[in-house]
């Protein structure tokens, strides 16, 4: 019997927030599967969500940024499952058409269809408007998120007895955009208001002295709703036969990278929470290597005992859940557009990131031309504080990343582009680069007087 599929997506949370504030996502990523470094192939919306679809790149798929229709010719996760003989349902935000309400022919191929093209503007906290199958609004009583996730719950309990993949797409902990704010159910932001403070918000600036409160509010609630969700499954039945997938599409960096809250190269617009229970990933463990959320739709399809198709550019991670040195990428490709043309790597150690000068940041998906922009050791840095790009001392180690990137943009792009090094500039300290001298250590130095 092949499992129910329900995939769980968050919008604009960072990969820190989970552990004490999240018990119910913590329990599921250690009795199940996490992957403890995820990275979004791109930091905005409808590119992040067309690649969740889709397993495919944002450029490939024509929806490189936000405003751009995904193609009706595009297969998402909701063809192939449905071909599968599974119901398929869709709640919440989608960011992936040109009207709202959202046309059938645009809504990516679920049957059952709750949702709203840009959940932001049709609704607000308390105010819960999407548009059913037929275009109708619909007003969903109680807090956003828990609106959405009771929703879920009723297309759980109504598709119980057929196998079903269900969509929920949540807009917390987004901010309100009209009024810039993260409004959080009553009494939550100030449980969290003056909590700790993220290394990079802490050094750099930006809102999170002002919106980290309601931030982490939300956050907290949306816990709280897969909680629910989780225990629905229990009651029904059904949670031993249903992989539950919890990610986000990008995270927040609170306006301390760029005038915004994503579209950069840092992991604090990158890096996402990515956990799964359920058959096939109960007792996986921690997936240590990084990954990309590209990866999400293969693997969901694999697990559910499905063909995964070739022109997907996603693989499947659950070799690594059985062989930790399977075979796999040493670095995570990515794309940056809106703000500026970029493209990126992310090793367990490094972040490679460069930038198309030339390039519209709109209107141009991808540039001929690219020059070294960020490399980020992040053993030693991992939030990112310390850009080492064009210091001698780090020379040897970013044109072997400099090599891996082109061969990346390559592979997922068609077309190997010129990357150019960073303008040479002082070191902020001495490093040693040669990885043979790391491992080696120091020759030894005599201390003292010794005898010959």
């Amino acid at each position: 019997m092949r499992p129910n599929v329900i995939v769980v997506l968050t919008d604009q949370q960072r990969w820190d927030t989970v552990g004490p504030l999240t018990p119910n996502l913590d329990r599921m990523a250690r009795h199940g599967t996490q992957a403890t470094v995820a990275i979004t192939p791109q930091p905005v919306c409808a590119p992040a969500r067309a690649a969740l679809q889709t397993g495919r790149y944002p450029t490939t798929t024509g929806v490189h940024r936000n405003g751009r229709v995904l193609p009706p010719e595009e297969r998402t996760l909701a063809h192939h499952f449905g071909a599968a003989g599974y119901a398929t349902g869709y709640l919440g935000k989608w960011h992936l058409a040109g009207a709202e309400p959202v046309p059938e022919e645009q809504r990516g191929g679920y049957r059952s269809w709750l949702g709203a093209n840009a959940l932001e503007h049709t609704s607000d906290a308390y105010r819960t408007i999407v548009f059913d199958e037929a275009g109708d609004p619909v007003l969903l009583p109680g807090y956003r998120s828990d609106a959405l996730v009771d929703a879920a719950i009723r297309f759980v309990a109504d598709h119980h007895d057929e196998p079903f993949f269900l969509f929920l797409s949540l807009l917390e902990p987004h901010h309100q955009n009209e009024v810039d704010n993260y409004p959080a159910p009553d009494g939550y932001e100030e449980r969290y208001q003056g909590a700790w403070l993220p290394p990079d918000l802490a050094a750099l600036g930006g809102t999170a002295h002002r919106h980290l409160g309601g931030y982490l509010g939300q956050v907290k609630r949306l816990d709280e709703g897969l909680g629910r969700l989780l225990d629905a499954l229990r009651s029904l039945g059904l949670l031993e036969e249903t992989i539950v997938a919890y990610t986000s599409d990008h995270g927040n960096h609170f306006k301390t990278r760029n005038a915004e809250y994503k579209r950069s190269c840092h992991d604090a617009s990158l890096r996402v929470p990515l956990a799964l229970r359920g058959p096939g990933f109960d007792g996986g463990g921690a997936i240590a290597r990084p990954v990309s959320t590209l990866d999400l739709p293969p693997t969901l399809l694999a697990a559910a005992g499905l063909p995964v198709p070739e022109e997907m550019q996603g693989r499947s991670f659950l070799p690594l859940l059985r062989d930790a040195r399977a075979d796999w990428p040493e670095e995570v490709f990515f794309q940056v557009s809106e703000s500026e043309v970029g493209r990126g790597i992310r090793t367990s150690r490094w972040k490679y990131y460069a930038v198309a000068e030339d390039a519209d940041p709109w209107d141009d998906p991808a540039a001929g031309r690219y020059r070294e922009q960020a490399l980020y050791d992040l053993e030693s840095d991992p939030y990112e504080l310390v850009n080492l790009a064009g210091h001698p001392s780090h020379d040897g180690v970013a044109a072997g990343l400099r090599e891996r990137l082109a061969r990346r943009i390559a592979e997922a792009e068609g077309a190997a582009p010129e990357i150019e090094p960073a303008a040479a500039r002082p070191a902020p300290h001495q490093a040693m680069t040669d990885p043979e001298v790391r491992l080696r250590g120091p020759k030894p130095v005599r201390i003292g007087h010794q005898r010959p």
